[in-house]
């Protein structure tokens, strides 16, 4: 089993290009299947069945494993075995008969149009002196709301990946897929204030082509970013407390209370799966009752 797992980590990390963190996430999750499958005498890939992988996600849902845990580990198993299946360690695979927990659809947090802008000009009235971090922590925020990437896109970014003649990124998303994302006049001004002023005094000779820089010189980490947000968020009077990702969340909701199509938030968003966007329409639904309830006198 050891050297089959060796054998799917060049299989995730070479032939499927996945993320350093989605393969650590596959390689723990087939791991704790294959010592399940281990405790119930299946010692070989093939000796693996359905009854195995249902055993194996009913055990976690009795120790009180939320639904999307359940989802993702299905999804592991079901990916592990078609693997086995097509590299001939199998005769068959039994995963693609494997059904997936549904998932809880969750409302995430947003942030109002007003909260954000206030969010950004805390940030900008924060900057003292021209002072390198604060120009950079007004470049981060202007960016993650402007544009919705994922922090991890964000701090992937190279200076190189910066058109700022056309106002668009650059961005290596989930997958290895790029895609080109706009930004408006305020992220524009943030970056060049930034690029011209800020990063010149926190680059050393090794910080490569990073975009955003740490106080040492080396590439943005995304701790950092994450508690810059959930810091100036706390400034906030009255907003939700979110990171980076619930400033995506916002980007994409004003996007649709704004006029956008589902069609071009998918892209900005790189998200897959059309269904994913969809999630916010229920965030932009739930405003509008609320507001009805509020202000209708027949509601």
């Amino acid at each position: 089993m050891c050297e089959v797992l060796a054998d799917y980590e060049r299989h995730l990390v070479a032939e499927r290009d996945v993320s350093a963190h989605t393969a650590r996430a596959y390689l723990a999750d087939v791991a704790g299947l294959l010592e399940h499958a281990r405790r119930m005498g299946r010692d070989a890939p093939a000796d693996l069945d359905l009854r195995t992988l249902r055993s194996w996600l009913a055990l976690q849902q009795s120790t009180g494993k939320a639904r999307t845990t359940l989802a993702r580990r299905a999804t592991a198993a079901r990916v592990f075995t078609a693997w086995l299946a097509r590299t001939g360690r199998t005769a068959s695979d039994p995963g693609a008969a494997l059904a997936s927990p549904r998932a809880h659809q969750t409302l995430p947090a947003v942030l109002s149009a007003h909260e954000a802008s206030d969010l950004i000009r805390a940030a900008v009235d924060a900057v003292v002196d021209d002072s390198p971090t604060g120009l950079r922590d007004v470049a981060v925020l202007e960016l993650l709301y402007a544009t919705g990437v994922r922090v991890g896109e964000l701090c992937g970014l190279d200076v190189d990946d910066v058109d700022g003649g056309r106002r668009v990124l650059r961005v290596l998303g989930k997958g290895r897929k790029e895609r080109t994302v706009p930004f408006g006049q305020p992220a524009e001004r943030a970056l060049a204030a930034w690029l011209r002023t800020g990063r010149p005094r926190l680059a050393t000779p090794t910080s490569g082509p990073a975009l955003l820089l740490g106080t040492r010189g080396g590439r943005l980490d995304q701790r950092a970013v994450r508690t810059l947000v959930h810091r100036r968020i706390a400034e906030v009077p009255g907003a939700p407390d979110i990171g980076p990702h619930g400033l995506r969340h916002s980007a994409a909701t004003h996007l649709l209370e704004g006029g956008a199509d589902l069609r071009s938030v998918q892209e900005l968003l790189g998200h897959a799966s059309l269904a994913t966007t969809q999630r916010y329409t229920h965030v932009t639904t739930d405003r509008l009752r609320r507001a009805y309830r509020q202000a209708h006198p027949r509601a």
